[in-house]
């Protein structure tokens, strides 16, 4: 199960990894917490327009179809208005998704755990990936429900209790990751203009760390994520810097995505390939000491 703030946030972080399970006979499903509908109209080619322009969320609505239809995974709209992204010091619009208490959006969460019994949970971390109410509010939510939902004594009306076993943050815009493309299309043609979007990217991204700890081997599906992302026209234009680097110099450079291991109630070893190392040995509470690279009793 991944958990994500708007629909289009499946597109653009994990969907080859979603697509890459479901070749693999895997159920997956897909979390939507809000409509989001105070997105803006991004591409100005957006053809038809009239019902973004009248009603928004209806027309995410119809990406959304759209992409889970390519990606192959179940969904569900947790049921919440988007909060939008209001200039610094300005309140939220009331009853939008960051704003509403965290056991009421928390239970709608533990139910559909409960009943889609997921093994492993994705989702962001507590800064959102990056810090918009509703990511933020997604990591929040999805933490509490993962909690809840194996606590019968929690929403006992929420259905039978049913313990995750693995919870990842999404990691998939990682220096490693930069730097390896960035050094295969140096290799492959240190004159392409792409480099200077390279250097430009490293230089942003500094010394951040890099916390991954799971590489999920999914470069076959890389298509499907870009025309999966290509279904969110509103939001992502054809000449979107999702589509900067050639699918080709991706999966040669790095042919993964990429999660960060938080919650393991198996053993497991770090680094990982596989979001289920592991369940298949032991489903006994365990714990995670990244220290030492690996998840024991």
């Amino acid at each position: 199960m991944a958990v994500h703030a708007h629909p289009d946030d499946e597109s653009s972080k994990g969907a080859a990894t979603a697509a890459y399970y479901r070749s693999q006979g895997a159920q997956v499903m897909v979390v939507s917490c809000t409509s989001g509908e105070r997105g803006d109209v991004l591409y100005e080619g957006l053809t038809p327009r009239a019902m973004a322009d009248r009603d928004m969320a209806g027309h995410r609505r119809q990406e959304m179809q759209r992409a889970q239809q390519i990606l192959g995974v179940d969904h569900r709209w947790l049921g919440y208005a988007d909060s939008g992204l209001p200039p610094e010091g300005e309140p939220l619009p009331i009853n939008s998704f960051a704003t509403i208490p965290l056991e009421h959006s928390g239970a709608v969460l533990t139910r559909i755990i409960r009943e889609f019994r997921p093994q492993v949970v994705t989702t962001y971390d507590e800064n959102g990936g990056y810090p918009h109410p509703d990511h933020i509010r997604t990591h929040e939510v999805t933490m509490f429900a993962v909690e809840a939902a194996a606590d019968a004594s929690r929403f006992p009306e929420a259905g039978e209790p049913w313990q995750v076993q693995k919870v990842y943050y999404d990691r998939g815009f990682n220096v490693s990751r930069i730097e390896a493309i960035g050094q295969e299309l140096i290799a492959r043609d240190p004159e392409s203009p792409l480099v200077a979007e390279f250097e430009r990217m490293r230089e942003w991204m500094g010394a951040r760390p890099d916390t991954a700890t799971t590489h999920v081997p999914c470069g076959e599906y890389f298509e499907a994520r870009d025309a999966a992302l290509l279904a969110h026209a509103s939001q992502v234009p054809p000449d979107s810097s999702f589509f900067f680097w050639p699918i080709d110099l991706q999966r040669a450079a790095w042919p993964y995505e990429d999660f960060e291991l938080v919650v393991s109630h198996v053993p497991t070893t770090i680094p990982e390939d596989d979001l289920f190392a592991g369940i298949e040995l032991d489903t006994e509470h365990t714990e995670l000491d990244t220290e030492n690279g690996e998840v024991g009793a």
